[in-house]
C-alpha cells in the first residue's frame, strides 16, 4: 500500500494530516511561533499578523467568542483531537477540528523548550472524512464480498476480512502469494473465458476491460474437500495519471444458489429427457443418464419382474419380491456405452435396498441413497444413488431432489407399465383373432406375414383371412382398422368374424362389402343412441378399409371389390405385373356410396398379392415408391411363396415393424383338372330327376366312388325334383371331385329351400331333411341368374383321392 501512496494512487490521509491541514506551532505560553500557508488560507491571518500573538487571537475562549450556537461546544484546554470554534481574521466564527500534539523547539542557544503543534481543519470536512473512513472500514471488515487487490505481478497485496476468512490464515502469512497458488485446484466454468485466475487477471491488466460474474469452482482453503462456487468480477486499478497499479477482485460465494439452480436445471432436464418412450427399460436408462455424473457417481434402477411384465406391483407382505436390474450407469462409462442387459438382483437382509423395499420408504447411508419407485403407494422398484467422491453425504436439498426425480420417473414407468399391459393384451387378442394356420386350399397355394406396429404406435387393426367357399372357390380378405390398441384389435376381430359369416352366404364381393358397410354404420348409430353424445369415441372403426376377392379354380375367374383399400398386385405366369383398375369404393362406415366388383381371368400359376398400407407406406417413403418396391419383389414370382414374403419384408421393412401394422397375403392360383369336373344341362321336366341319377352314378363309377352312389342318387333326385317343382328354365347338374365330393344343382329361381320336419300326415317336405342326413354340409349360393344348391360328401376311408388341381 505504501508503494501505491508514493505513486500518487490511493490516498488514505485524513484532513488533519500534517502534510495537508492548516498548522500552527505554539510555545509553552501558547504564543504562535509558526504559521503554515494552509492556516492562512483557512483563517485569513498572514504570518506577520499572527506570529507572536497568543492562541486566543484565532481560538478564543468560549466567553470571548460570543453566545454559543446550539451546535457549539464549550471551549476546553486542547487535548488530542476535538471540535472547537475559531475566529477568522474578518471576524467570522468557524467550527473546526483541532488536533494538538507536543513538540520540542530548539532555541538559538541550543536549548530545547516545550511546544505544541496544532492541525486545524473545517469540522464538516473532518466529519465527511471520518464517515468515509467508517465506510471503508466496514467494506474491509464487514462486507460478505471477498475483496483482494493484486499488484501488477499478480501477487496479493491486500485483502479484506471476508477474503482472509476464506483462506483461513492471517493476512501477513499469504500476502505476496500468486493468485493461482491460493486456489490451485479451481477453475472458471463460465464459457468463453480463460480457466485460471492468473490468465483472467492478466487479460484485465492487458486490456483494461472489466470482467464480471465469472463462476469459479474450487475448494475453499478453510473448508478443504468441499467444492465451492464463487461469482467473481475483476477490474484494473490505476492512478490519476493512468499508471496501472494492479487488479481488484471481488468474489461472492454463491454455492447455495448455484446448487439450487443446478438442481432446478436437473429437474428441468429430467422433465424433457425422462419418459420419451413407453418402454420401461428405456425410461430406466434415461433417469440414470440424467443423474450421472451431475448428481451421483453411480445410479441403478431395479424393477419388479411383475412390473416389467405389465402387471400391477406386488404388495410386500413381508417378502421381498424378485427384482430385475434394468439399468445402471457409472460416471466412468463412456457416453456411447451400450445398455446393460437386464438381470436378476437379490439384496441381502440389512442392505439399504432390502430395508427400502421392506419399509417402502427412502433409506440413506454414508455414500448411498435408495429411493423407492411408487405407483399408487405400492413400491414397484428402487433407484439407488451412489457417490464415490467427497462429499459423499446427501444434504436435505439433494434428498428432496432425488425424491422429486424418482417421483417423475415412477409416473413415466407406471405409464409404460400400463402400456405394456395393454400392448400385451392387444397382441394376445390380435393373435387370437388372426388366423394362425391357414388350412390348405385346392384353389390356391398361399403364404402370409403379419407384423404388428412398433411399441410407439401400439397394436393396430390390420387383418387378413382365407375362407373356403362352396364349389372349391376361395375367399381372400385383407383389411385395416383405423387406430391402435385394444379397441382397434377388438373391432378388427368383430369385422373379421362378420366377413367370415357373410362369406359363407356366398355373397358377391360388392354385396358383401355393402352389408359390412351397413353393419358398421348401424353399430355406430346404435352405440351413439345408447351412450349419448358425450360418451366419447365409439368402439367402432368408422372408416375401416377392406379388400375382398373370390377366386374360382374351375373358371379361373377372380372377382374382387374394395372399400377404400389399396388394389392387389397381380403377376401373370410370364412375369407381367399390374395393379387391377379396381373401383376404389368408400371406406366402410361412411355409407351412401355403392361398391363395384371387377372380374378378371387368371391363368393357373398367377400370383396375387394382398396387403395393407403399413407394408408399402412409411415416414420416409410414399405409397408409390413402396408399390414399386413390392412390384420388383413380386417380379421374382417363380420363387417359393415363403421366400417372397420374407424378401418383401426385408425390402419394405428393413428396420423391423413400422408405425403401422403390416399384413401381406400371397396366393398362387391353381386350376381344377378337367378330370375332376362333370357338368350337364337338364330340362326343367319331371323326367330330369331320373336322367340326373343316371348321369351321376355313371360318373361315380368312372371315379371309383361306387360306395357313394346310393347317397348321391338320393341327393341328386331330391335337388332336381325341387328345382323342377319350384323353378323354371334349364337346370344344371355339376359334380366336383376335390377334397370332398361336391354335388351342385343350379336353376333360375331365387327362392331357397328350407329344412323342416314334416308332419306324419304331410305328403312331402321330407326330401331335404333326408339330404341333410346323408351329406356333411349343404347350402345355397346366389348368382345373377338364379341359385345353386350344393352338398359335400366325405370320401370312403379307402379312397386314394382325386388327382388335385394343377398350378
Amino acid at each position: 500500500m505504501n508503494a501505491w501512496n508514493a505513486a500518487g494512487g490511493a490516498d488514505f490521509r485524513g484532513p488533519l494530516d500534517v502534510t495537508r491541514a492548516a498548522t500552527a506551532v505554539l510555545d509553552a505560553r501558547d504564543v504562535v511561533i509558526g504559521w503554515s500557508p494552509a492556516a492562512r488560507r483557512l483563517l485569513g491571518y498572514r504570518p506577520e499578523d499572527i506570529v507572536g500573538r497568543p492562541l486566543e487571537t484565532f481560538l478564543p475562549a468560549a466567553e470571548a467568542a460570543g453566545p454559543p450556537a446550539a451546535e457549539q461546544l464549550p471551549q476546553t484546554p486542547l487535548i488530542g483531537s476535538e471540535p472547537r470554534t475559531a475566529r477568522h481574521q474578518d471576524g467570522r466564527l468557524l467550527r473546526v477540528a483541532i488536533t494538538a500534539c507536543p513538540l520540542s523547539v530548539t532555541r538559538d542557544a541550543g536549548e530545547t523548550a516545550p511546544a505544541r503543534l496544532l492541525t486545524v481543519t473545517e469540522l464538516e470536512a473532518q466529519r465527511v472524512w471520518e464517515s468515509q473512513q467508517a465506510m471503508l472500514h466496514g467494506l474491509a471488515t464487514e462486507s460478505p464480498v471477498g475483496l483482494g487487490i493484486y499488484d501488477t505481478e499478480l501477487r496479493l497485496a491486500w485483502a479484506n476480512t471476508a477474503f482472509v476468512q476464506e483462506i483461513g490464515l492471517p493476512l501477513q502469512e499469504f500476502v505476496g502469494t500468486l493468485a493461482d497458488a491460493l486456489y490451485p485446484d479451481g477453475e472458471f466454468v463460465t464459457e468463453g473465458y480463460p480457466r485460471t485466475l492468473e490468465a483472467v487477471m492478466q487479460h484485465v491488466l492487458d486490456t483494461g476491460e472489466p470482467i464480471l460474474d465469472l463462476h469459479f469452482v474450487g475448494q475453499q482453503p478453510s473448508d478443504p474437500g468441499s467444492d465451492h462456487v464463487w461469482s467473481c468480477s475483476y477490474y484494473r486499478l490505476q492512478d490519476a495519471h493512468g499508471q496501472v497499479l494492479g487488479v481488484c477482485e471481488d468474489a461472492f460465494d454463491i454455492t447455495d444458489r448455484y446448487q439450487a439452480q443446478r438442481r432446478l436445471n436437473l429437474l428441468v432436464e429430467a422433465g424433457t429427457r425422462i419418459g420419451t418412450t413407453l418402454d420401461m427399460a428405456v425410461t430406466a436408462r434415461e433417469v440414470t443418464e440424467v443423474a450421472v455424473p451431475d448428481f451421483a457417481s453411480v445410479v441403478t434402477v431395479d424393477l419388479m419382474q411383475s412390473v416389467l411384465e405389465g402387471e400391477e406391483p406386488e404388495p410386500g407382505n413381508g417378502i421381498l419380491p424378485l427384482l430385475v436390474r434394468v439399468a445402471t450407469r457409472s460416471a466412468d462409462d463412456p457416453a456411447d456405452a451400450a445398455p446393460h442387459r437386464p438381470y436378476d438382483i437379490e439384496y441381502p437382509p440389512g442392505s439399504l435396498q432390502y430395508r427400502s423395499m421392506s419399509s417402502g420408504g427412502m433409506v440413506c447411508g454414508e455414500s448411498a441413497m435408495v429411493v423407492p419407485l411408487r405407483a399408487g403407494g405400492t413400491p414397484m422398484g428402487l433407484v439407488t444413488f451412489i457417490r464415490s467422491e467427497y462429499p459423499s453425504l446427501f444434504d436435505k436439498g439433494e434428498i428432496e431432489l432425488a425424491d422429486e426425480l424418482v417421483i417423475r420417473t415412477a409416473v413415466c414407468l407406471d405409464n409404460a407399465r400400463r402400456f405394456t399391459r395393454e400392448h400385451a393384451a392387444s397382441l394376445t387378442l390380435q393373435r387370437t383373432l388372426l388366423p394362425q394356420h391357414l388350412p390348405p386350399q385346392s384353389a390356391v397355394d398361399l403364404a402370409h406375414r403379419y407384423l404388428p406396429s412398433d411399441d410407439r404406435a401400439g397394436v393396430g387393426g390390420d387383418w387378413f383371412d382365407v375362407i373356403a367357399l362352396s364349389g372349391t372357390r376361395v375367399g381372400l380378405i385383407v383389411g385395416d382398422v383405423v387406430g391402435h390398441g385394444l379397441q382397434a384389435a377388438a373391432t378388427m376381430g368383430r369385422l373379421r368374424t362378420t366377413v367370415r359369416a357373410l362369406a359363407r352366404l356366398d355373397l358377391s364381393p360388392d354385396e358383401l362389402l355393402s352389408r359390412l358397410d351397413d353393419l358398421v354404420g348401424q353399430t355406430a348409430e346404435d352405440q351413439a343412441a345408447t351412450d349419448g353424445p358425450d360418451a366419447g369415441p365409439y368402439d367402432v372403426a368408422t372408416g375401416v378399409t377392406c379388400l375382398y376377392a373370390v377366386y374360382d379354380p374351375v373358371s379361373r375367374h377372380c372377382t374382387m371389390a374394395r372399400a377404400g383399400h389399396l388394389p392387389p398386385a397381380v403377376v401373370d405366369p410370364e412375369g407381367g405385373l399390374y395393379f387391377p383398375d379396381l373401383p376404389a369404393g368408400p371406406p366402410l362406415g361412411l355409407g351412401g356410396l355403392p361398391f363395384e366388383s371387377l372380374e378378371i381371368e387368371l391363368p393357373a400359376g398367377s400370383l396375387i398379392g394382398l396387403f395393407t398400407n403399413g407394408l408399402v407406406e412409411a415416414r420416409n417413403r410414399d405409397v408409390d415408391e413402396g408399390l414399386e418396391i413390392l412390384g420388383r419383389v413380386l417380379g421374382e414370382h417363380r420363387r417359393p411363396l415363403e421366400e417372397l414374403c420374407d424378401h418383401a419384408l426385408a425390402e419394405l421393412l428393413p428396420d423391423g415393424p413400422a408405425a403401422d401394422d403390416s399384413a401381406l397375403l400371397l396366393v398362387r392360383t391353381r386350376e381344377l383338372d378337367t378330370r375332376q369336373v362333370a357338368a350337364w344341362e337338364l330340362p326343367a321336366e319331371p323326367a330330369a330327376a331320373g336322367e340326373a341319377r343316371e348321369l351321376a352314378t355313371g360318373r361315380l363309377r368312372e371315379w371309383g366312388l361306387e360306395e357313394l352312389s346310393y347317397a348321391t342318387e338320393l341327393v341328386v333326385s331330391e335337388l332336381v325334383t325341387n328345382a323342377v317343382r319350384h323353378a323354371a328354365g334349364p337346370l344344371h347338374l355339376r359334380l366336383l371331385r376335390d377334397r370332398t365330393l361336391l354335388t351342385e344343382v343350379s336353376d333360375t329361381g331365387h327362392t331357397s329351400p328350407h329344412l323342416r320336419y314334416a308332419a306324419s300326415d304331410d305328403e312331402g317336405g321330407r326330401g331335404l331333411f333326408i339330404v341333410a342326413q346323408l351329406v356333411q354340409r349343404w347350402g345355397t349360393r346366389y348368382t345373377p341368374y338364379g341359385k345353386t344348391i350344393w352338398t359335400e360328401q366325405a370320401y370312403p376311408p379307402r379312397y386314394s383321392g382325386a388327382p388335385g388341381p394343377v398350378g
